[in-house]
Formats: structure tokens, sequence, C-alpha cells
């Protein structure tokens, strides 16, 4: 059985530093990081996804955080596709007179920077073990086909050594049918499939699912069941507190992944307020008391 690590999809989300969860005293940079590796083991940074990361940062959590405790680093927009603007790029590129990139269309030489600075940032957390992985997460209109493959085998190119781990946003990579060579085509580029809970019935729906690509890692996510899913603001799309219930049912299928997984990282990014790190801190309670 490997070891499982709960953990939310972020330490420092305006409304959970809001939300009293964190005690006076410990309510700077440096006091919430230590306060939160004391209750959690594995955290998400999913700021790297809005703004390139900094490698002084990454050498600040390595600092704040003790041996054995992982950030899962989300990668920057730039590099899964997504929209960019301008303002989300450094300074310097930004004064280099580069607009804002659209899906898919970044000019190669930028996109080559980006991808330096990327991994000089995480380096420090790399070589202290604090990696657990970096998340790409892939846009809706990334659909299943060659033109996707062939930038997943670009992206293992441009990651190789990195625990890369990669989360669609197309139910079409999971539906029955073609899961099967979702599963070959991340095994064989050495990724971990992302697997994740959120609500059903819409047209951008995921399965529930916790497919195990690499033996090393295994992750899944829970994004909350907001019926506003895909429409609306971020407070909209994921304000949802889980249910004992509903995490219950999820156990038998996070043990099953934990057999195949030297490590498993479940992680909550129902960020309101403080609903994620409680959702967290109730899942490792029910995990562990399965285990007794």
């Amino acid at each position: 059985m490997g070891e499982i690590l709960v953990g939310a999809c972020s330490w420092t989300d305006r409304q959970l530093v809001g939300s009293g969860w964190y005690p006076r005293g410990r309510r700077d940079a440096e006091g919430r990081l230590r306060h939160y590796a004391s209750r959690l083991p594995v955290v998400e940074v999913d700021s790297g996804y809005y703004a390139l990361p900094s490698r002084r940062n990454s050498e600040l959590w390595v600092e704040r955080t003790p041996d054995g405790f992982r950030f899962d680093v989300k990668a920057f927009s730039l590099l899964t596709g997504h929209p960019t603007r301008a303002e989300a790029l450094p300074a310097d590129l930004r004064r280099a007179g580069l607009g804002p990139v659209r899906r898919g269309q970044a000019d190669p030489a930028l996109l080559d920077e980006v991808w330096g600075r990327f991994a000089e940032a995480v380096e420090p957390l790399r070589k202290a073990g604090r990696l657990g992985t970096v998340l790409f997460q892939f846009p809706p209109w990334f659909a299943p086909g060659a033109a996707s493959e062939e930038a997943l085998e670009a992206c293992a190119r441009r990651t190789a050594g990195w625990p890369l781990a990669v989360e669609f946003r197309h139910p079409g990579w999971w539906e029955a049918g073609r899961a099967d060579a979702t599963w070959e085509l991340l095994s064989g580029l050495g990724a971990t499939a992302v697997g994740t809970d959120m609500v059903q019935g819409l047209p951008g729906s995921l399965p529930p699912i916790a497919p195990v690509t690499r033996p090393a890692l295994a992750v899944v996510r829970f994004h909350g069941r907001s019926p506003d899913w895909g429409r609306g603001g971020k407070e909209d799309r994921f304000r949802h507190d889980y249910a004992p219930a509903e995490l219950a049912a999820w156990v038998p299928r996070l043990r099953r992944a934990a057999r195949q997984a030297e490590e498993l990282h479940v992680l909550f990014n129902n960020c309101c307020a403080d609903a994620a790190v409680r959702a967290a801190e109730t899942m490792s309670a029910l995990l562990t008391a399965r285990r007794r």
C-alpha cells in the first residue's frame, strides 16, 4: 500500500486566509505555510498557472516545510495552450512588446524562454525532494486526436526528469471505448493521469475515476460538485462543501489506487473559505479509520 497524502489546491487563497483557519500570529506568508504544513502533508501551487513561479519562493518554501512535505506545482497557462494575458508574463518579456497569447498560438521563442524560467523556478523543490509533481491541466478544447497526442509527447520531452502529471478537461479522453488508449498513452509517456471528482451530468463532466498510469505517483483532484461548473466566477464553479458520505464513497477507490502506486496525492480544489482544508482533514480521517 502506497502512502496517501491529502491536501488542498492552495494555502494562500484569499478566502481561506480570511476564514479563520489560520490562527493569529500565523497569517503572514511564513506563518501560513508553516501552519498549513503542520496540518496537511501536501499542497498544490495553483498560482503557478496564473504567473510564473519564482526560484526564490521555491527556496523559501523548502525552508518552511518539513522533510516529506510535497508541493504539486500547476504549470503556467502558456505551457498548456491556454490564453495568456501579457500582464501574466514577466516584466522584461512584456517590455519586449509581447501581446496577449491566444490559445495554442505562442511564439516558439517565447515558449522556449517560459519553459526555461519555469524549470529554473521549480528546481529548488525538485532538488530538495519536495516536488510532488508538475501538473499540466489541459483546456476543454484539448480533445483526443493526433495533434493532442503530439502535444503531449512534446510536453513529455520538455519535462524529462520531472514528475509529470496530466489532467484533461475534455471528457472524451476517458469515455468508454477511449479510456484504455488514454491510459496506454500516458503510461507510455511516463505521466501520471489525474483522476477527478466533479459534478456529473453536464456536457463537460469527467467520470469519477482514479487511473494509475505511473507506479511512482497517482493523483486525484476534487473540484466540488457545483451545478455552476463551466460558468460564472471561481466562487460559483468551486463552491461546494463535501458531506462526509460523499467523501466516504471515494475511500475504496482511493485505497485501490494506493495499492498500485508508491504515493497517492488527494487534493481538494473546492477553494471557497476553508471548505477545501476541512474536506482534506475529513478525508484524511476517513482513510485512517479504514486502515484500522
